[in-house]
């Protein structure tokens, strides 16, 4: 088994910034000027999700404009989904769970993929994978970081980290981040859908420096 990207360079770079936008995009071109703003205020990774279909015009988009960008996709459900991804360039994938097929799909293709996890067999299900960097989703409607240290205390000697998707804002994120367990945290109020489709990029710009200045705090 190849050595999870945790270690990598990639995953080091997730672990220092700590924040990463969750992005639903229904015009691929809105897809430059949302990555140019949330830049500006000091977000430089994004999750795409794949719940569009301008999803993949808007990666191809981000990728030839914004390079400085660390784009990935989200919502990955197939293999198809994960081929597209990883043909567009993605800088790693998502799942909203763990389906073995399409996680070992990806990961023999080269993306770097992050299962979804809510319980002990979620995570025994990745670990067996080879998954050390592993999405919590929904975190907060299954019970927030105290879930989450219950069902990862059986697997603390394997050094698994998380990212905590669903229900994180700027009032709890730093919650998330004093805990060892956590790798980044990511959510979708950095860039919410109705600002994209407004065009206002100033109020997600906002929104960006105002989660990287508190993140800064720790």
């Amino acid at each position: 088994m190849k050595p999870h990207f945790l270690d990598s360079d990639l995953g080091q770079h997730i672990q220092r910034q700590k924040l990463i936008a969750v992005l639903v995009i229904d015009r691929a071109e809105d897809a430059v000027p949302v990555a140019e703003s949330l830049l500006a205020g000091g977000v430089d990774i994004m999750e795409l999700t794949l719940r569009t279909e301008a999803a993949i015009d808007a990666l191809l988009a981000i990728r030839e404009k914004v390079p400085e960008m660390t784009a990935g996709v989200g919502t990955i459900l197939t293999k198809k989904q994960a081929d597209l991804a990883y043909s567009a360039g993605a800088a790693f994938g998502v799942a909203p769970a763990v389906n073995r097929e399409v996680a070992l799909h990806a990961m023999d293709m080269g993306l770097p993929f992050a299962p979804g996890v809510m319980t002990p067999t979620d995570i025994d299900q990745s670990v067996e994978l080879g998954c050390r960097l592993l999405k919590f989703f929904p975190a907060e409607s299954s019970g927030g970081l105290p879930h989450l240290k219950n069902i990862a205390a059986p697997y603390a000697h394997l050094g698994l980290k998380f990212i905590p998707l669903g229900g994180i804002n700027l009032d709890n994120l730093l919650d998330y981040l004093w805990s060892d367990l956590i790798a980044a945290v990511g959510g979708s109020w950095l860039a919410p859908r109705d600002l994209i489709a407004a065009g206002d990029w100033s109020q997600i710009e906002a929104n960006a420096r105002e989660a990287r200045a508190k993140v800064n705090t720790l």
